[in-house]
């Protein structure tokens, strides 16, 4: 597997890609990688003749007193993982070579965009719009591929592609569990011991949330018992849950179009975020 730094490099490698005809697809990621990455990685391989992987922590998605500073990053590690895997190519830019000095557009997407994720972290999806379109045109792919443990993450960047007319299709992977049903994160890593066993308790209210508005309960109902069912469990706080059109992302009265339910809670260092297909 290659590594590259710039982005000149990364056009070059791709364009030789192109010229002997290969269908080329990108994983973006922040690092810190896990089983979840990896099943990206795989499906990219299955899909296309040669796959990226990007690795770099954007620092425009993360707000002030957030963990930038002390995000997982352990570069060897991930190159070791996705090379075993036989990825072609990975693209680990610096901050300088994706924000050169006086770089000043950012890419939003209002709406889907300003809701749950965006109400409790304002500065995250324009960070991850921006990043995630200079990625796309950097590479020019033919396929992208996300997963969806961050499920309104993909619907944002679905919603930009289009708007944008950059010409990718947005792939999406399944949420990646432990046994416990606890969905895999980078930020699990924040875990102790003790927290961690209280941990798969945000995926099973969200199972119990779909299973009752699948029975034909009022979702904002069954939503409001999950939380509490999740701050019993013992999580500090309960940014949302909240059930959600699969595809608008409007607020669902029942289960009559394909849905989801998402939430978000805080647990000691860690916030964790789930979803589950209603």
């Amino acid at each position: 597997m290659d590594v590259v730094r710039t982005v000149g490099d990364l056009r070059a490698r791709i364009g030789d890609w192109r010229g002997h005809g290969h269908g080329v697809g990108l994983v973006p990621t922040m690092g810190a990688l896990h089983e979840g990455h990896l099943s990206l990685v795989r499906q990219s391989l299955a899909e296309t003749n040669r796959t990226c992987v990007t690795l770099f922590v954007n620092p425009r998605q993360f707000g002030p007193g957030e963990d930038l500073s002390t995000y997982p990053r352990d570069e060897a590690s991930d190159m070791e993982k996705v090379s075993k895997l036989g990825a072609h190519l990975l693209f680990a830019p610096t901050a300088e070579e994706m924000y050169p000095p006086g770089a000043a557009t950012r890419v939003s997407v209002p709406g889907l965009g300003d809701e749950l994720e965006g109400t409790h972290r304002p500065d995250f999806f324009t960070g991850v719009a921006t990043v995630v379109a200079k990625l796309l045109l950097q590479a020019l792919p033919d396929a992208a591929f996300f997963g969806e443990k961050d499920y309104q993450q993909l619907l944002v960047i679905r919603r930009m592609t289009a708007d944008l007319d950059i010409p990718v299709t947005i792939r999406s992977g399944p949420t990646v569990r432990e046994a416990d049903g606890l969905a895999l994160s980078s930020r699990n890593a924040y875990l102790t011991p003790g927290e961690r066993a209280i941990a798969p308790a945000l995926h099973r209210a969200l199972i119990q949330v779909a299973e009752e508005v699948r029975a034909g309960g009022d979702p904002a109902a069954a939503c409001k018992e999950a939380t509490g069912r999740i701050l019993e469990a013992g999580f500090q706080k309960v940014d949302y849950v909240e059930a959600r059109d699969a595809a608008t992302f409007k607020p669902i009265a029942d289960a009559s179009n394909p849905s989801r339910v998402l939430a978000a809670a805080w647990l000691g260092r860690a916030r964790l975020i789930d979803n589950l297909a209603i």
